[in-house]
């Protein structure tokens, strides 16, 4: 077996982006692109069968020669994205002795539409009907499509570590609102591994998250892009807010510039960030580049260098748990409602329900399904709250009546004492006698010669009194 031309043709690649040679073909037709893409996957395939065969000599070496040639020319070929290389190269790395030709495609690239979904990804496995839209964008395999460079390594050990606890909790959040955001990514034919990506990193699926910037909701628009994607203000609702409608306009948004970057989607996500001007100028001054050239990688804001790979790496992570020892939890998030019997906030309801099976509670649930009350309203009796179906039957039991509900609204009514308004001071005056001084006036009331004269417009140098003069004493630091 020949490993060393596995480390050969990757440094070929890198070195095709580190130095930037002219490109060879700078207006090749697709069909170029199109064909080296075809070699490679043929090339693929043919290492897979002799590796199977258990014959590494000729053919698997002819299978890496031609793969190392086809690179270089990708390389050198506008339009080719030397990424899908890097990706054959790991799968091949990651091949079992034996595999089969096929075994090296990650799960989500099988002809299998429920196996295309993600692997074992729990919310996926779940609801194999999500099919291919899973993980398919524009006709392309998602594992194709992001490449496995080392900032996308970073992205995955930060989310594994540090970060961890924010994308379990990002996890459980989108379990919940999945019902309501799906729907419009699948509609717009992308991968709802996308839009878990940018979820988890935009605001950990808190819906009433709002940045230092004025970004809103759970995939932080700012208000006039909002508006241009139909997010407005109706019934003094921020639509941005409501899960359904930011999940419609951003799979518009990223339609739009995967349109823009002729389906670029390390570019479509960093305009997302970025700015899509900013991008377009870029991308326009380095039309034979991708985001991660360093044309282009170095040109952006340090913020986007670090968003892209942490978008694409969260949704890596829901496509494929398994490979990172990585456990997603099942959760029963059927959608249900309940139906107040009295009158109560998400606030009480979240105390009354406790936390049996959410170790944080269900106050994020509750205000991520309500997006347009206020925790802290009363809400009248026969409103209608979205819940998960665990939720509407817990209710029934802990919040209709009981020490529960009175422990709820009593916490509930209670208020922080009000600061007392401070007292108005009446100004203080004296006025001149016979004999006075500035000075002794000064010493009597606390104040220096400089603070008294201040207080009442005295000039220097002679500070001139007169009797019966009034003057203001308030003022000092004694009175």
């Amino acid at each position: 077996m020949r490993r060393q031309s596995f480390v050969i043709v990757p440094c070929l690649l890198v070195a095709a982006c580190a130095g930037q040679p002219q490109r060879a073909a700078q207006n090749a037709p697709d069909t170029a692109v199109t064909a080296l893409y075809t070699r490679l996957d043929a090339d693929t395939g043919n290492y897979l069968a002799a590796r199977e065969a258990d014959d590494v000599t000729d053919k698997a070496n002819a299978a890496l020669d031609d793969l190392q040639t086809a690179a270089s020319q990708c390389a050198a070929t506008r339009g080719c994205d030397t990424a899908r290389f890097f990706a054959a190269f790991d799968k091949l790395l990651r091949a079992p002795a034996n595999a089969a030709p096929g075994a090296a495609d990650s799960a989500d690239e099988s002809p299998d539409a429920s196996a295309e979904a993600g692997e074992t990804s729990p919310v996926v496995a779940a609801l194999p009907q999500a099919g291919r839209s899973a993980a398919l964008l524009k006709g392309h395999k998602l594992g194709d499509i992001i490449a496995m460079n080392d900032p996308m390594k970073v992205a995955i050990e930060q989310w594994l570590t540090q970060y961890r606890p924010n994308l379990m909790r990002a996890w459980e959040n989108y379990q919940y609102l999945r019902h309501e955001m799906w729907p419009a990514y699948e509609k717009a034919g992308l991968p709802e591994a996308l839009l878990f990506g940018m979820l988890a990193q935009e605001s950990g699926g808190k819906v009433h998250a709002v940045s230092r910037s004025g970004a809103s909701g759970p995939l932080q628009f700012m208000s006039a892009t909002g508006a241009r994607f139909g997010l407005g203000v109706v019934d003094g609702f921020d639509q941005r807010f409501d899960p359904a409608q930011a999940a419609r306009a951003n799979a518009a948004y990223i339609n739009e510039q995967l349109g823009v970057f002729n389906d670029n989607l390390e570019l479509a996500v960093a305009a997302y960030n970025g700015g899509e001007g900013a991008m377009q100028r870029l991308a326009r001054r380095h039309d034979d580049a991708g985001f991660w050239d360093p044309k282009i990688y170095f040109a952006v804001s340090p913020e986007t260098r670090d968003y892209v790979p942490m978008v694409l790496a969260a949704a890596w992570l829901f496509l494929h748990p398994e490979r990172y020892n990585l456990q997603f939890p099942k959760l029963d998030t059927a959608p249900a409602q309940i139906v107040l019997a009295r009158p109560a906030s998400l606030d009480e309801l979240t105390v009354c329900l406790g936390q049996d099976g959410n170790a944080d509670g269900w106050f994020r649930t509750l205000r991520n399904l309500n997006p347009a009350y206020d925790p802290r309203q009363k809400l009248d009796a026969g409103t209608r709250l979205d819940a998960p179906a665990p939720l509407a039957a817990d209710y029934a039991k802990l919040c209709t009546s009981g020490k529960w509900v009175e422990l709820a609204a009593d916490l509930h009514a209670a208020a922080m004492p009000a600061v007392p308004a401070p007292a108005q001071s009446v100004p203080r005056r004296y006025v001149v006698r016979r004999g006075d001084t500035l000075g002794s006036i000064a010493r009597r009331h606390g104040c220096s010669n400089a603070e008294l004269a201040r207080l009442n417009h005295i000039k220097p140098p002679h500070y001139l009194l007169s009797i019966g003069q009034q003057l203001r004493v308030s003022g000092c630091r004694r009175e």
